[in-house]
């Protein structure tokens, strides 16, 4: 294992941008050790990089993800930090499969106003091509 790793080096690791790390140290989610204007992030910080990604890949907010770090830290600890998640994730996929019942109820809709116009053209002798 390394001891430090650079902005570089994890921006070309996590496929993100120098700007994205700069915001989530902005936020307070890391703590790169400076030397001089050099940043050298530890293991531990490559692993919060990884958590908070992961984060914004499940649709979680900053606000969030911060907020289940911090429960990491302090109490409850490791067991309330593992309800949150579960709690969040059910809540996410609660909401991603509402919005999947949208999207399936607007195609029916799209499907049925296209099958009407269809009908008319024919019953108008227009090509549905033309």
């Amino acid at each position: 294992m390394r001891d430090y790793y650079t902005i570089t080096e994890l921006t070309r690791e996590f496929d993100i941008s120098t700007r994205t790390i700069r915001f989530y140290e902005d936020e307070g989610l890391i703590a790169p050790i400076r030397r001089g204007r050099t940043r050298l992030f530890r293991h531990s910080d490559r692993q919060l990089l990884k958590m908070i990604l992961r984060g914004k890949r499940l649709g979680f907010s900053i606000a969030e993800i911060r907020e289940i770090m911090g429960m990491y830290r302090t109490p409850p600890g490791e067991a309330g930090q593992l309800r949150t998640i579960i709690r969040r994730v059910s809540e996410r996929r609660a909401e991603l499969e509402q919005k999947r019942r949208d999207i399936e109820d607007l195609l029916s809709e799209l499907d049925q106003a296209e099958e009407a116009c269809l009908t008319r053209m024919a019953e108008l002798g227009i090509s549905p091509t033309s």
